[in-house]
């Protein structure tokens, strides 16, 4: 596995890392957690327990260090799916709204 970049979704910053993320890697900028939902490729809030990884066991709190071993780091300067998901939704219930 050669060099990668991630961005800790806490603070932006840009990380490089050329292992795996460990469940108690931080962030060298802001001390956060790495190993959450907010920063694996696998997190959607479009998908059950927001994750795209069937398998996955339920995490409650997505922005909290966990033990998920099928955790893979989000490359480079992605934005989890979660940004995009107001939009989606207003998009919806403006398809679907009411006429009055």
């Amino acid at each position: 596995m050669g060099l990668q970049l991630m961005n800790c979704f806490k603070c932006g910053s840009r990380i490089e890392f050329s292992e795996r993320v460990g469940y108690r890697a931080a962030c060298p900028q802001c001390g956060y957690s790495l190993h959450v939902c907010l920063n694996c490729d696998f997190y959607d809030s479009a998908f059950n327990n927001h994750c795209r990884e069937p398998q996955a066991e339920r995490v409650v709190d997505k922005d909290r260090g966990n033990f998920c071993e099928y955790f893979s780091a989000r490359k480079g300067s992605e934005a989890p799916p979660a940004v995009r998901a107001p939009d989606a939704r207003a998009k919806l219930e403006a398809l679907f709204k009411k006429k009055r």
